[in-house]
């Protein structure tokens, strides 16, 4: 809360008008008290962003259930319990758009980032499927895979991350997708396009690749 407060003094400093609202994301009863408080003091989101999540790199003699469910938890439950909140006033007003933060970590799985990637893997599947079913209540759908961002939960990593691009320019990449409203924002392309590739490969050959990769 320390942290959107001073982020909000320091916008408001311009002509722009910055309120924050805290929620934990695990928690309808906040998530929904939340949006109630956005709506009274701003009109209906327009936009709704779902990019809380967390990540901790994964061994298997350390395996731990409880720990990965609550990963899964946060980032795939918070996703939805925020649409839980926004959907139903978007639907009425024709009008909306959900952007869900995934990552390139989704579209196969990678060493040690397993239990991270399943959470993204369920995202974007999700976001895909749904984009079908709310299309006709005029309503856009985004899905924004990023590599590597430098944020402090990266800042933890013990190996190189390549193409590692700002916070600053991520969020540049996904205002642009937002105004353009894409299907799919995936960045940065050096890491994207390959990612992409790797995808569409026969397993055999992927797995060929990433373990060489992992060594």
């Amino acid at each position: 809360e320390d942290k959107l407060a001073a982020l909000a003094k320091e916008l408001s400093a311009g002509a722009a008008v910055v309120k924050y609202y805290v929620a934990d994301m695990t928690n309808s009863d906040q998530v929904r008290a939340a949006h109630a408080a956005m709506v009274k003091d701003l009109g209906a989101v327009d936009v709704y962003i779902a990019n809380a999540g967390t990540y901790k790199p994964a061994d298997p003699k350390t395996f731990s259930a409880a720990e990965y469910e609550s990963t899964m938890t946060l980032n795939y439950g918070g996703t939805l319990k925020g649409m839980e909140a926004v959907l139903p006033a978007m639907i009425e007003r024709r009008a909306g758009m959900i952007v869900g933060v995934s990552s390139l970590v989704g579209y196969r799985g990678l060493p040690r980032s397993w239990p991270y990637g399943a959470t993204k893997a369920a995202i974007n599947n999700f976001l895909e499927g749904f984009r079908f079913d709310v299309e006709r209540y005029g309503l856009d759908v985004v899905i924004v895979n990023p590599g590597f961002v430098k944020t402090p939960l990266t800042d933890l990593n013990d190996f190189e991350m390549p193409f590692l691009v700002t916070a600053d320019v991520a969020a540049e990449h996904i205002v642009a997708g937002i105004r353009a409203r894409k299907r799919e924002v995936h960045f940065p392309w050096q890491l994207s396009i390959p990612s992409k590739i790797l995808r569409v490969l026969p397993y055999f050959i992927y797995h060929a690749i990433a373990r060489k990769l992992n060594k």
